[in-house]
């Protein structure tokens, strides 16, 4: 009889089974981390302060959070309504957003 795993906690089994790659985990920090040294450098804005000037403008959508792309120089919000994923892309040097993908 197998055992069920909840979904939430799938994370968790994979890594502990060996079937994920620790270098997943570790690029995800390495983002943030990044992030916060270049806000800390005050070469980009916070996150806090990107969601205060795109969420009002976003209407009744939820919004599920975001990622941050050192490469560019950009945060990524992601949004949902009535089944349709929305993503925002800000300047993360500006808070001018440059893109939105539906």
């Amino acid at each position: 009889m197998m055992t069920r795993i909840p979904l939430a906690l799938l994370p968790l089994a994979l890594a502990f089974s060996g079937l994920a790659s620790p270098h997943a985990f570790a690029k995800e920090g390495d983002e943030q981390g990044q992030a916060r040294k270049e806000m800390k450098a005050g070469n980009i804005m916070r996150i806090r302060d990107i969601e205060k000037r795109v969420l009002p403008t976003m209407g009744n959508a939820e919004y599920l959070g975001f990622a941050y792309d050192p490469a560019a120089l950009a945060y990524r919000l992601k949004f949902i309504r009535e089944g349709r994923v929305t993503y925002v892309d800000v300047d993360a040097r500006t808070g001018r957003v440059i893109n939105r993908s539906r």
